[in-house]
């Protein structure tokens, strides 16, 4: 028994008798997909990194998504590229972050934030400069 689990036990102690299993027979199955990758789930890692890129092309798209499939965030600076082009950027990153179900956030002039699930972001950046007048 850990340290950890003797603590627990010590500030709330847990008889036998109250210990219920529950078996489901018909319970659905769940997908790999669907099915929780570790007992973290929801709480955010303390080796969470967050990535900053500043494409110069449509291709370098490909790298924020292979980061945002590691669990990282992403800052892009869409500043460098021509407007069709980042409006493509744009456009499959939202596909990226639509099918790991993250989101994703315009904060600031071509630059967003895109965050994976376990990654929560939290407020909203107010782009219209006339807002505060």
């Amino acid at each position: 028994m850990s340290i950890s689990q003797k603590f627990k036990e010590w500030v709330a102690p847990i008889d036998d008798d109250e210990i219920l299993e529950v078996v489901d027979d018909e319970a659905p199955a769940i997908s790999e997909y669907e099915a929780p990758k570790s007992k973290n789930v929801g709480r955010v890692p303390m080796d969470t990194k967050m990535v900053l890129f500043e494409p110069r092309s449509f291709d370098e798209a490909e790298e924020v998504a292979k980061r945002l499939k590691e669990n990282r965030a992403a800052v892009i600076n869409l500043h460098k590229l021509q407007r069709d082009y980042a409006q493509r950027t744009i456009d499959f990153l939202t596909g990226v972050v639509f099918a790991l179900d993250g989101s994703i956030q315009k904060i600031g002039h071509n630059v967003i934030l895109c965050a994976p699930r376990n990654i929560g972001v939290h407020g909203n950046i107010s782009l219209d400069a006339n807002e505060d007048e």
